[in-house]
């Protein structure tokens, strides 16, 4: 994910809301919800409170590893999360979720089969139903940058050095050398993955830092005129003047992709109501509000129709990108190599 690191005021007013609300009157029925911070619009979960006469208590995380570690814990008892697909696999494996009723998600029928046939860590959706796709690519102020390829090697371009920024996520760094190199954006083959972090610390040269939360920012203000990172984050910083000399582009050669699905916890306090949310969740108007939100390209077919934003991108401009998969024992080999990139042997 996707990710929305850039926390609104709005959006924890409205998070506090919800809990002072829930204290008032007759007592409701809960729905319990950990996703990415910025991820769903206010209005959505306002209607599905509204329809079902519930009240969802919604938390945040910025990262996968920081959901991962809360859970693992034992910290917040949650009926539906929202992890990526690799560290959904995680939690198949160690036994985290319970299987999803199908049948009480019809509108599954609307999701994109080429999009989903490419999940294999669970092809049939026993534990998850899709949320969001998505792709990090690079942001480049034309006013400053009038010449390039739309190619990762962009950050090897010393015209533009000490005023690009790469994301501080390894699985997105090292998943795009990995294919500019040739290879899988998930190898586990060390010669490879040993070549994709050469060309990582030959990037490294000419970017003023690693970073997750405030490229957006710094972009906006003319401090960073090419970074790596996903176009929502961007563009929500840049007001109607400033967009028309962005671009955003998905590099010639792919990129790691993301998909982020929502799960049921095994233990869930009300997995009824999370299907249900599910289910509400992919009606077609729902969606085309979802992706109006980000910006992105939906998943679903028929809320295509009902979309009033442009998305940055299509479907089809991630035709030679992959999905991050859960690497397993190789992870570690990963880690130390990230480890060299960002500090040295």
């Amino acid at each position: 994910m996707k990710k929305f690191y850039r926390i609104a005021a709005v959006a924890v007013i409205a998070s506090l809301a919800i809990f002072a609300i829930s204290g008032c009157g007759a007592k409701k029925e809960r729905l319990y919800i950990y996703n990415w911070i910025q991820y769903m619009p206010d209005e959505v979960l306002k209607e599905f409170e509204k329809r079902y006469g519930v009240k969802v208590v919604y938390d945040m995380f910025s990262t996968n590893e920081e959901m991962y570690t809360k859970l693992k814990i034992g910290g917040g008892k949650y009926d539906i999360v929202v992890p990526s697909g690799d560290h959904v696999s995680i939690m198949i494996n160690e036994g985290m979720l319970q299987e999803i009723d199908k049948s009480l998600v019809p509108n599954l029928k609307h999701l994109d089969e080429r999009v989903t046939s490419r999940v294999t860590f669970d092809p049939d959706m026993k534990y998850c139903v899709p949320y969001a796709a998505g792709i990090a690519g690079v942001s480049v102020n034309t006013e400053h940058v009038k010449e390039f390829e739309k190619s990762w090697n962009i950050f090897e371009n010393p015209a533009f050095k000490g005023r690009m920024t790469l994301l501080d996520d390894m699985r997105e760094v090292m998943g795009a050398a990995l294919k500019v190199l040739g290879y899988s954006v998930n190898s586990k083959n060390q010669e490879e993955v040993e070549a994709a972090k050469n060309l990582v610390l030959k990037w490294k040269d000419g970017i003023v830092k690693f970073d997750a939360e405030a490229f957006g920012k710094g972009f906006a203000a003319g401090e960073f005129w090419v970074v790596h990172g996903y176009a929502e984050n961007v563009f929500l910083e840049l007001d109607d003047g400033a967009k028309k000399s962005a671009q955003f582009f998905i590099p010639d050669e792919g990129g790691p992709m993301y998909m982020d699905h929502m799960v049921i916890l095994k233990g869930a306090r009300n997995p009824d109501l999370a299907h249900k949310f599910m289910d509400f969740i992919h009606e077609p108007k729902i969606y085309a509000k979802i992706m109006d939100y980000l910006e992105t390209p939906s998943i679903n077919i028929p809320a295509r129709d009902y979309m009033e934003m442009t998305p940055h991108y299509e479907i089809e401009d991630m035709a030679k990108s992959e999905f991050k998969e859960d690497l397993g024992e190789h992870l570690e080999m990963y880690n130390r190599m990230w480890q060299e990139i960002r500090v040295g042997k």
